[in-house]
């Protein structure tokens, strides 16, 4: 990747989540990328029907809006690469493209799906933005959550160490003393 290109990566995961593939098919908010600097806009849209229209000529996949290289795809083995090549992600609140997003070490805002019949999203989002790691924002509120992203004001996120439950687990089965 050049030095100069600084990437947004939109992910839904291996879910449907039309409401922020349309949020981000927005001029208005890939003029607001381009004024933040950043260079390119690639989203992972899943499995849901809506396909970008208004940032690419309906039918193209990729292409160059507002000087902002734009593309997008349904499905990736990995979204590793993108993450990792990206300077902020744009995500569900998938508990999996959370965390390999914050281990990253890469700048994240998370859009739960308020169709989801539990708020687990929601209470995953709300509180690792309370904590500081990321910013929360509900889909039709992301242009605003974009437009006051500030990364320096994000705390780095520290993987935790699973040893702890697991000597619980293992003391409660009775294998240690």
């Amino acid at each position: 990747m050049p030095a100069a290109e600084r990437q947004v990566f939109v992910t839904v995961g291996t879910t449907k989540f039309e409401a922020l593939v349309e949020r981000v098919d927005s001029l208005e908010l890939l003029r607001l990328l381009k004024e933040k600097g950043y260079t390119k806009l690639v989203i992972q849209k899943g499995n849901g029907t809506y396909s970008p229209s208004n940032i690419l000529p309906k039918g193209q996949t990729t292409g160059t809006t507002e000087g902002v290289q734009v593309e997008y795809f349904d499905y990736s083995p990995s979204l590793a690469a993108y993450i990792t090549s990206s300077a902020l992600v744009i995500s569900h609140a998938g508990s999996g493209s959370i965390f390999e997003t914050l281990t990253a070490g890469v700048p994240l805002i998370v859009v739960p799906n308020p169709l989801l019949m539990d708020n687990h999203q929601v209470e995953l989002g709300e509180q690792l933005a309370a904590m500081g790691h990321l910013v929360s924002a509900a889909p039709d509120a992301l242009l605003d959550a974009v437009r006051g992203f500030d990364a320096s004001k994000l705390l780095p996120y520290e993987k935790g160490s699973a040893s702890g439950m697991v000597r619980h687990i293992d003391r409660q089965m009775g294998f240690v003393p």
